[in-house]
């Protein structure tokens, strides 16, 4: 006898990470996941193939990593909300269909956790692949989670972003916590907020795929119902029509950028610790929250004037709340486990306002709080 269990676990867990994402997307009503193995990520797909059934949903293992994000659009398209989840290097087969659905403005979400090349080690290398992987112009949407809890929650927020902004939008997981167990409450269904995409109420002859005023989202139309849209990845008119219209083409794509670019304050959001008289402000993402966090409270213990902005949203750009930590410190420390990648766009925001020195580390492993600290010490000398 198959034990089914509810679609939203609520109560109070001790819990994977990869698992707790799993949780966090049926939660938001995800019935469809297509991937392929591949490690740190593999979880994902193991606790999938065991609660899709318990669900309704349905599960599909692809050949290959463009197999699986071809799944997702077609399945999306179908009304499905879909979710896959790779590692680095398998992320970049994906970015055709990440094109693809891009151009045709197909809600997806898509778990990258990232490691080392190679190797399962850690790393946020990855954080410039998810937003200009794909081809063409487009906006991207990605969220960094740095616990077990922010796997669940983000997962959610996701998803309620690619129904409501039609995009794909990139959960970016880590070695650290999609392999780690921590504590995670998952409340009742009732609440958790979920936003389903706007379908259309015109008549399939009436019915305008991609019309939508600069800024906003075209409602979407249900599949084999007669509204015979065509979604290609080549350039297309409002109605789906493939035409090379260099106006039109134009056209289209700023919409589809703006309507990002035009929502900022409902898609970024960001935490801040200790920065109300912060001199010194660490900006980080992910993971390395969690030692600046440490470092933070050592600091202040000490008598300096140290605070924290974490960013939770890396793409769009937090740009209004990276310019207000600048504004507010006379220092700031790009905090990141690469060579030094998102410290860039820190420094185009920031660097006019205040000192930004980067605090890398590129070892496979996550920085230490006295890592951070030492660096806080050296800034302020």
């Amino acid at each position: 006898m198959l034990l089914r269990r509810p679609r939203v676990l609520s109560g109070t867990h001790f819990m994977l990470g990869n698992f707790a994402a799993v949780e966090g997307a049926l939660a938001a009503g995800c019935n469809f996941f297509a991937g392929y193995p591949i490690t740190p990520a593999n979880e994902v797909s193991e606790r999938m193939a065991e609660r899709m059934p318990e669900v309704g949903g349905k599960f599909l293992q692809g050949e290959d990593e463009l197999c699986s994000i071809y799944a997702l659009a077609g399945a999306a398209l179908a009304g499905a909300k879909v979710l896959t989840a790779t590692a680095s290097a398998g992320f970049d087969y994906m970015a055709e269909g990440i094109e693809y659905a891009i151009s045709d403005e197909i809600p997806m979400v898509i778990m990258d956790v990232q490691r080392t090349r190679g190797e399962n080690f850690a790393t946020q290398a990855d954080v410039m692949q998810m937003r200009w992987g794909a081809a063409g112009d487009h906006e991207l949407i990605v969220l960094a989670p740095s616990s077990v809890q922010e796997l669940f929650d983000f997962t959610i927020r996701a998803f309620n972003l690619a129904e409501k902004y039609r995009n794909p939008v990139i959960v970016m997981s880590e070695t650290t916590i999609a392999l780690m167990r921590e504590r995670l409450v998952i409340p009742p269904a009732d609440q958790i907020k979920i936003i389903n995409r706007k379908m259309t109420q015109a008549q399939p002859g009436d019915y305008v795929p991609f019309r939508a005023e600069m800024g906003c989202v075209p409602d979407m139309a249900p599949l084999g119902k007669g509204y015979n849209t065509l979604y290609s990845i080549n350039p297309h008119n409002e109605f789906g029509s493939i035409k090379w219209e260099p106006e039109i083409f134009e056209r289209q794509y700023e919409r589809i950028t703006q309507k990002i670019l035009m929502n900022l304050d409902d898609i970024v959001t960001t935490d801040e610790y200790q920065t109300e008289d912060a001199e010194l402000i660490l900006i980080a993402y992910g993971s390395e929250t969690r030692p600046c966090k440490d470092a933070v409270d050592v600091a202040r213990g000490q008598g300096k004037k140290v605070g924290l902005l974490k960013l939770n949203t890396v793409w769009p750009v937090p740009e209004k709340q990276i310019l207000a930590a600048a504004r507010k410190a006379n220092k700031i420390l790009a905090v990141e486990m690469n060579m030094g990648k998102y410290a860039g766009e820190i420094e185009r925001v920031a660097g006019c306002h205040a000192e930004v020195k980067r605090v890398t580390k590129n070892l496979g492993a996550i920085h230490t709080s006295g890592e951070i600290v030492a660096a806080i010490e050296e800034s302020l000398r």
